[in-house]
């Protein structure tokens, strides 16, 4: 007679799942931020000469746009990192 074997039993946890935000997520938030402060520096540029209100106008806004993706980027590339060190340990499904 053979043993039976429970498949719906959860693995045991062998392991912390790691906190730390990968290099690449701390990169890209990095740059997030570097956008944002571009952004914020777009009032000295116009009343240095360097910007007109059109050209700041578009600045702004692709700034912004590229502060939401890469931090968006960012978020996404921890959650990825967390699950697959999750389903790694064997600590479920690392949601």
């Amino acid at each position: 007679m053979t043993p039976h074997h429970d498949r719906s039993a959860k693995p045991a946890c062998h392991g912390r799942v790691p906190d730390a935000p990968p290099r690449s997520s701390k990169i890209t938030a990095s740059l997030a931020a570097l956008a944002c402060a571009a952004c914020c520096a777009l009032p000295i540029l116009i009343a240095a000469g360097v910007l007109t209100g059109a050209g700041a106008a578009i600045a702004e806004q692709g700034l912004l746009a590229a502060a939401a993706l890469l931090l968006t980027t960012a978020g996404a590339l921890w959650w990825l990192r967390r699950r697959r060190a999750a389903q790694a340990s064997g600590c479920g499904c690392g949601c």
